[in-house]
């Protein structure tokens, strides 16, 4: 790690957060493919999503973290893993 900087300095770079923001664009664009997938398209073009799925993110959306299921948090922590060889590099 560049011991001349604070890590805050180090991540705030513009190319750290280039990088970062590219994966966070790759993370939304991947699922929002997902949800556009799972959804029921109408003839306008508009999209429909399946109240299953609108139950499960509500659901989700109102409980925290530690509640959730292990393979929720699992998904989380993949999602996570993302970003972690662009600010360990950064750190390094």
């Amino acid at each position: 790690m560049d011991r001349t900087h604070a890590p805050s300095e180090i991540l705030n770079r513009p190319d750290v957060l280039d990088r970062l923001a590219e994966i966070e664009h790759e993370r939304w664009a991947h699922w929002q493919r997902f949800v556009h997938d799972s959804c029921h398209e109408q003839e306008d073009g508009s999209l429909v999503i399946p109240v299953e799925m609108v139950q499960r993110w509500e659901r989700q959306i109102a409980t925290p973290y530690p509640d959730l299921t292990e393979a929720e948090r699992s998904s989380d922590i993949e999602q996570v893993k993302r970003y972690l060889p662009t600010v360990i590099g950064a750190l390094e």
